[in-house]
């Protein structure tokens, strides 16, 4: 298994991370056999955002006697009235649930509290003018959560969030599908049919910038919805119209800037060992851009999909790494110190490309690359 850093948070996190969906099968029983696998595999990361209370008591004890070998995300607002699971606003609710949350756990800390689910302005405002904020710092604060995240789908509440200073980890759903999709407060247009009818052509601005702003703000993006609730590894289901593999999925997502883990929901001890398969699993099967190229409706044209497809480069040039640069630089209107570290630690720089072309036949997507290189140096100084 490898560890990458949460963004500035100092926490070292799995690769493959572990989602919530399947604890409560089998009677809860499956809440064992799941962290027991993800001790075997190193899996060290798990989300929980799901409120029953049966399934976080069956997490605590699950937690007995290795709290220390997991980093937990859990979330604050999701909490179980009636019988069944609602987000909620109220402080009152979301004091009493958070709570009986940490009760249920076992446990006196969380390492990332979530606060779950925001997809509109309108309740980011409420929330960081709010009580909710407040509640989030106070934990913080007094050391019962030690970084606060937020949960969301949307790209615009998302980059409010980040720029604010106060969100330390984003929980966003990340997709080669989804990442086509223009901002929404309604999550079910992600889903929507009628949104795939027509050819669909290169990333969302709005999404791009997002996940290169928490790359220069040092916010790690947990990624969850890789598989698109499965949609995306089934192609009579999937909007692109071609079945994707797991390993390309999860590949895909932690190619994407400031994307750390990608949370793999699994119902089965099998389902996780699959996805944590993805480490030990060839370049070959990690693969995505061909595929990508062969989707019916959909199109990269022209935009670098960081594939490295381009190499190997006759100047050793990480053409990749360079393109990550460029964006995060761009995006931002400047170079921040932390991406000039990071373009110096490359060893090979932009102005040493000898336009040979040998990348721009190798790409899948018809990148600029000379080009590319030629503003890199223009920029970077070299």
């Amino acid at each position: 298994m490898q560890y990458r850093e949460l963004g500035n948070t100092g926490l070292k996190i799995s690769e493959i991370g572990m989602g919530c969906e399947g604890f409560s099968e089998d009677e809860y029983k499956n809440t064992r056999r799941l962290f027991d696998a993800a001790e075997e595999l190193g899996i060290n990361f798990f989300d929980l955002y799901a409120s029953d209370p049966k399934l976080r008591s069956s997490v605590g004890q699950a937690l007995t006697g290795i709290r220390e070998k997991f980093i937990i995300q859990a979330h604050l607002c999701s909490v179980w009235k009636h019988g069944q699971y609602k987000r909620s606003r109220k402080i009152e609710e979301v004091r009493e649930g958070f709570e009986e949350m940490m009760s249920l756990l076992q446990t006196d800390y969380l390492d990332i509290g979530m606060i779950h689910y925001c997809d509109s302005v309108k309740d980011w405002e409420e929330i960081l003018d709010g009580p909710v904020m407040a509640y989030a710092l106070e934990l913080k604060k007094r050391g019962v959560i030690h970084h606060i995240g937020l949960s969301s789908h949307n790209p615009e509440v998302a980059l409010r969030a980040v720029k604010s200073g106060l969100i330390e980890v984003l929980m966003f759903s990340i997709n080669p599908c989804y990442d086509l999709q223009p901002a929404s407060e309604d999550v079910e247009e992600l889903w929507n049919e009628e949104n795939y009818q027509n050819p669909l052509v290169n990333m969302n601005p709005q999404r791009q910038e997002l996940y290169e702003t928490c790359q220069a703000l040092g916010v790690g993006i947990t990624v969850m919805k890789a598989f698109g609730g499965g949609d995306l590894l089934d192609a009579s289901l999937s909007p692109a119209g071609k079945a994707l593999t797991p390993n390309q999925c999860i590949h895909y997502a932690l190619t994407r800037p400031a994307a750390v883990s990608v949370l793999v929901g699994a119902h089965s001890v099998e389902q996780l060992r699959t996805s944590a398969s993805y480490e030990d699993a060839p370049e070959s099967e990690k693969d995505y851009a061909e595929a990508f190229a062969d989707f019916p409706n959909i199109s990269w044209e022209g935009h670098c999909m960081y594939c490295s497809h381009c190499a190997p480069c006759p100047k050793k040039l990480d053409v990749a790494s360079i393109m990550k640069f460029l964006n995060l630089a761009v995006a931002q209107g400047e170079v921040p110190e932390t991406v000039r570290e990071h373009y110096e630690l490359l060893g090979h720089y932009a102005g040493e490309c000898i336009q040979c072309g040998a990348c721009e036949t190798r790409c899948p997507f018809n990148v600029s690359i000379i080009e590319n290189m030629r503003q890199a140096k223009e920029i970077f100084g070299k």
